[in-house]
């Protein structure tokens, strides 16, 4: 990490502070603060955000795990944020992927000779195009939209967006120290 991290529990100033860090741990639940949490508890009203819009993305759209995970894990390979991919691959797995799915996340030329599912397939395409190059052309998004209602059309690309944004900043100040 190229800031040291906050203790854990960090101190809290004011009531706000100590109501972030509550809302945080709740989130966390029995595994407690992950070296993120304490990378983001430098700044308390960025951690209450992030929480707060984390939290929706993981827990309240309408995509079932096996495709919220594969996104996030997609965009951990992608950015090679490699904390972010140990705390999701193993979730991915949880949700029916074996190590030969695993193994076609990681492989940043997946094909249509995937193991993948065509569905999957298209949210790795989709996930591909808004990390690498921020447009979709309309025949990924076509693919999509064939798999995928509206609703889950916005929670895709809500998710591929937010862990865009979780990688950036893992990568950026090595949490988890896996990065530099």
């Amino acid at each position: 990490m190229r800031l040291p991290y906050v203790p854990d529990p960090p101190a809290t100033n004011t009531a706000a502070e100590a109501e972030t860090l509550a809302r945080v741990q709740a989130r966390r639940g029995a595994t407690g603060l992950i070296p993120l949490d304490l990378a983001l508890l430098h700044s308390f009203p960025v951690a209450d955000g992030w929480n707060s819009f984390i939290g929706a993305i993981r827990t309240r759209t309408s995509l079932p795990a096996e495709i919220r995970e594969l996104i996030i894990c997609r965009v951990a390979v992608l950015n090679g944020a490699w904390f972010e991919w140990g705390q999701h691959a193993p979730l991915l797995q949880e949700s029916g992927f074996d190590e030969a799915a695993l193994s076609a996340v990681r492989d940043l030329e997946t094909g249509s000779d995937s193991v993948l599912t065509p569905a999957q397939q298209a949210v790795v395409a989709y996930t591909d195009a808004m990390t690498k190059t921020v447009t979709v052309p309309n025949p990924v998004f076509q693919r999509v939209q064939e798999y995928f209602s509206d609703r889950e059309t916005v929670d895709i690309t809500a998710t591929v967006a937010a862990y865009n944004c979780v990688s950036r900043f893992l990568v950026a100040l090595d949490v988890g120290e896996h990065n530099l």
